[in-house]
C-alpha cells in the first residue's frame, strides 16, 4: 500500500490491517500492497478552468438530463435550500452540524451547517461510521467537472440509523446500514423494476455530493445525513461484514458488479473459456481513481472467470493488479492483445470507448463506466460484424446491494483490499487534500461509534 512514511502512517492508520478481511479473520489476504501513488501528483483548476468546464458541451448535455423531467421540483427545491440557508445565517434557530465542504481551487473545510429535521414518516436520519472516495471524487474536487463546486462532498457511506420516521419498518435506530447514493423513493415503476437510477419519485440524477448538480441532498462528509425514503433507501449491513469493506458498495463496487455479473454467467455457460479484459487509463496520469477497475477484476475472479487482463498506462496500478490476481498489461501491449469476450471500458474517455470496442470478440459485450465527455466515437461496422452488444449507462445501487454484499459476506470478494488510507473522520480535510492531490486509490474515513 502506498504510504508517505511510517510515522505517518502510524499516526494516521493509514495501514490497513495486513490479513484482516470483513470477518477479521486472520487468515484473509492482506490488503495490496501499492508503490509510487504517492509520487503522482494533481493540480486543482483555476477560475477560468473550472467556468469553462461549467458552461462545456458536456456541462449542457448534462443539464438538459438533469432538467429534462421535474424541472419545477428541482429549482424549488434549489430555492428552499437558498432562503433556508440565508435565513439562519441572519437568525440562526436550528441546530448545527460538521460538513465538509469543497470549494475552488481545491479547498476543504469543516464548516458548521444548519442540521437535517426531524424525519417525516417515510424518512430517517443517520450518521456516517465509514465515508469512501469515489472514482470520480478528485475530479470533483479539483474543479475538472461540470459541478459547481461549495458543496458537502462524499456519497459512500455506511452509516448508523439515528432515528426513524412512523411509517419506516426496514431498519431501526442504533442499526448499521449503507446508504446508497442515488435518491429513490421504492414505489414508482422504474423503482419496482430495478430501475433505481431513474426513480420517478424524484427529479433526474438525484444524488448525495454532487451539490446543485444532484439535487442539493447533502453529502456523506457529515455529521447527519437526511435520507428521505428510509425503507426504500437503506440496506442494513450483514453481520460480519465491516463498515469499511461495505462503505463503496454505496457506488463503485456496485459500478464494478453492474459491468460483471448480469453477462459473465451467461457468456461462461456458452464458452468455459470466457476472458475479461478492463480498459481502464490509456495514459500515464488520470484524475480518476482505479478503484472500479480493480473491483471489477475481483468480482470477475470471484464468479469465475479464468482470466482477467487489466489495461492500464500507471504502473502501480498494473502493480496492484498483479496483486490481486490479475495479467496486468501496459496500453502499448493492448494493441496485441486478442478480443475477448467480456470488457470493461473503464476509462471514463471518448478514446478509451474506442479502443475497448474494438477489443469486445465476437458475440461479446462491451461494458461502459460513461464519462464526462459529450460524445464518442464507435467503430460501428466492426460492431455490426462481430455482433457485439454495449450497455452505457448509470448504475442501479439500490436494487444491486443485496447481491453484492451477500457476495462480500460470503468472503468470495474482498474490497477492502483495495482500501490504500484508512483513517479518522476527523483527520478529514487532511488525508483528503492527499487523497486529490496524489494516485492514492481508495480513501476511507471512518468514526468511533
Amino acid at each position: 500500500m502506498t504510504r508517505t512514511d511510517e510515522n505517518e502512517a502510524a499516526q494516521i492508520g493509514h495501514v490497513a490491517r495486513a490479513g484482516t478481511g470483513p470477518t477479521g479473520d486472520p487468515a484473509a489476504q492482506p490488503p495490496i500492497r501499492v508503490d509510487g501513488a504517492d509520487r503522482v501528483r494533481h493540480r486543482p483548476r483555476g477560475t477560468l478552468r473550472r467556468v469553462g468546464t461549467m458552461i462545456s458541451p458536456s456541462a449542457a448535455a448534462a443539464g438538459q438530463i438533469a432538467l429534462e423531467r421535474d424541472a419545477r421540483p428541482r429549482v424549488n427545491r434549489l430555492v428552499a435550500a437558498t432562503k433556508e440557508w440565508l435565513r439562519e445565517r441572519r437568525n440562526p434557530t436550528r441546530p448545527t452540524m460538521r460538513a465538509m465542504i469543497a470549494s475552488g481551487r481545491g479547498r476543504l473545510e469543516w464548516r458548521d451547517i444548519p442540521a437535517p429535521e426531524t424525519p417525516g414518516p417515510d424518512a430517517a436520519v443517520v450518521a456516517p461510521v465509514a465515508v469512501a472516495t469515489c472514482d470520480l471524487d478528485r475530479s470533483l474536487a479539483l474543479g475538472a467537472t461540470p459541478f459547481p463546486l461549495g458543496f458537502t462532498i462524499g456519497h459512500e457511506c455506511v452509516a448508523e440509523v439515528l432515528c426513524v420516521g412512523e411509517r419506516v419498518t426496514t431498519v431501526r435506530p442504533g442499526e448499521l446500514v449503507v446508504v446508497p447514493f442515488e435518491i429513490n423513493c421504492g414505489r414508482c415503476g422504474p423503482c419496482r423494476a430495478g430501475h433505481t437510477s431513474n426513480c420517478a419519485g424524484v427529479p433526474p440524477i438525484s444524488m448525495y455530493g454532487f451539490g446543485v448538480g444532484g439535487g442539493h441532498w447533502g453529502g456523506a462528509l457529515a455529521d447527519k445525513v437526511a435520507v428521505p425514503y428510509a425503507d426504500a433507501m437503506l440496506v442494513p449491513l450483514p453481520a460480519g461484514v465491516s463498515p469499511v469493506a461495505a462503505a463503496s458498495t454505496a457506488d463503485t463496487i456496485c459500478d464494478a458488479y453492474r459491468h460483471i455479473a448480469p453477462h459473465l454467467p451467461r457468456l461462461l455457460a456458452q464458452d468455459p473459456g470466457t476472458e475479461v479484459l478492463i480498459v481502464a487509463c490509456l495514459g500515464g496520469k488520470t484524475l480518476f481513481s482505479p478503484s472500479v477497475p480493480l473491483y471489477a477484476g475481483q468480482i470477475a475472479l470471484a464468479l469465475g472467470a479464468p482470466r482477467v487482463r487489466l489495461v492500464d498506462g500507471r504502473p502501480e496500478v498494473r502493480a496492484a493488479a498483479a496483486q490481486l490476481g490479475f495479467e496486468a498489461l501496459t496500453p502499448d501491449e493492448l494493441r496485441k492483445t486478442p478480443p475477448a469476450g467480456l470488457v470493461v471500458s473503464a476509462t471514463a474517455t471518448a478514446k478509451g470507448v474506442w479502443a475497448a470496442l474494438s477489443a469486445t470478440a465476437p458475440d461479446g459485450v462491451c461494458s461502459c463506466v460513461g464519462g464526462l465527455h459529450r460524445t464518442a466515437r464507435i467503430p460501428v461496422t466492426r460492431l455490426y460484424g462481430r455482433n457485439v452488444t454495449f450497455h452505457i449507462g448509470r448504475t442501479d445501487v439500490r436494487a444491486l446491494l443485496p447481491e453484492v454484499l451477500e457476495l462480500i459476506a460470503g468472503g468470495r470478494f474482498r474490497p477492502e483490499r483495495v482500501v490504500t488510507t484508512l483513517g479518522p473522520l476527523d483527520d478529514a480535510p487532511r488525508l483528503l487534500a492527499r487523497h486529490y492531490r496524489t494516485g492514492d486509490f481508495k480513501t476511507i474515513l471512518t468514526r468511533e461509534r
